[in-house]
C-alpha cells in the first residue's frame, strides 16, 4: 500500500506516513482473544487492512504477566504505527486493560458478532462533540466529599476521562443502605431523555449518586457513552 498523499510506500497497510506525515487510517477496530487479536484497520469508512497478533498464554503465574505485556505492547505497536483518530475494542477484558496502558488510546467499547460491521454503521452517524478537558477541570458541585476516599475519586477522574463526558457532579451520600462487600464498585445507570447518566458509587454500605452530563443528546447516543463508561469500569475493576 501506498501512502494516500505522497505515494511512498508503506510498510504495512494503514501505516502513518513518515515521509510526509499523513495519516492513512483513521480508526482501528480490535476484536481480541486472550490467544489471538485481530486488528483491522479503516480510512473514511473502507477496510484499508488488517493484521493478526497471537500469543500462547502461560501456565506459571510469573511467566503470564511478563507474556501478557508482550502481548499487549505487540497490539500496542501495532496502533502506533497506524496514529488512528479513534479505536474501538470487544473482546478479553483484561487484554483491552493491558493494551490500554499500554497504547494511550481512548477505547469505545463496541458489541456484536461482527465488530467491524457494527463500528461501520456507527461511524456512519453523527459524532458526539469531544470535551478537551482535563478531568479534573470537569468535576464540579456543590458535593466535594467522595465515598471510597482515593478509589472513590480514582473512578470519578476514569469517568472525567472519556471525551464525551462534559462534567461529573459528585451527590449526597446515603450511609444507610445495606451491603456486605466491601471495596469501591461503580455503574453508570442508563440515560436519560438528555443523554446523561447516573453514577452510581458504592462502598460497604454507603451509597453516592454522581450525575454525568454528556454531550449526547438523546438516549440511544447516552446509551453508548454508559456502555463505554461501564466497561472501563469493568475493566479497572470496579464492577
Amino acid at each position: 500500500m501506498n501512502c494516500r498523499q505522497c505515494a511512498s510506500s508503506l510498510t504495512r497497510p494503514g501505516d502513518y506516513c513518515l515521509v510526509c506525515g499523513t495519516r492513512n487510517c483513521d480508526t482501528v477496530v480490535l476484536d481480541i482473544e486472550r490467544d489471538h487479536a485481530t486488528l483491522t484497520f479503516l480510512f473514511e469508512e473502507e477496510v484499508v487492512g488488517r493484521s493478526d497478533v497471537r500469543t500462547t498464554p502461560e501456565p506459571n503465574d510469573e511467566l503470564t504477566v511478563v507474556e501478557l505485556r508482550n502481548f499487549a505492547g505487540r497490539i500496542a505497536d501495532d496502533l502506533q504505527r497506524k496514529r488512528p483518530d479513534e479505536v474501538y475494542a470487544t473482546g478479553d477484558r483484561e487484554v483491552i486493560q493491558a493494551v490500554r496502558a499500554q497504547a494511550h488510546y481512548d477505547f469505545y467499547r463496541v458489541s456484536g458478532d461482527d465488530p467491524v460491521e457494527a463500528v461501520l454503521s456507527r461511524l456512519g452517524e453523527p459524532a458526539l462533540d469531544v470535551v478537551d478537558l482535563k478531568p479534573k477541570e470537569k468535576l464540579g458541585g456543590s458535593h466535594t466529599t467522595l465515598i471510597g476516599e482515593r478509589d472513590g475519586m480514582k473512578v470519578i477522574m476514569l469517568v472525567a476521562e472519556h471525551p464525551n463526558v462534559k462534567k461529573v457532579i459528585p451527590g449526597p451520600i446515603d450511609a444507610g443502605g445495606s451491603g456486605s462487600r466491601t471495596g469501591v464498585r461503580a455503574k453508570a445507570t442508563r440515560a436519560d431523555e438528555h443523554g446523561n447518566v447516573r453514577l452510581l458509587l458504592r462502598d460497604g454500605s454507603s451509597v453516592q449518586e454522581n450525575r454525568v452530563v454528556t454531550t449526547a443528546g438523546d438516549r440511544e447516543m447516552g446509551e453508548r457513552v454508559r456502555d463505554d463508561l461501564n466497561d472501563a469500569l469493568a475493566s479497572e475493576g470496579y464492577q
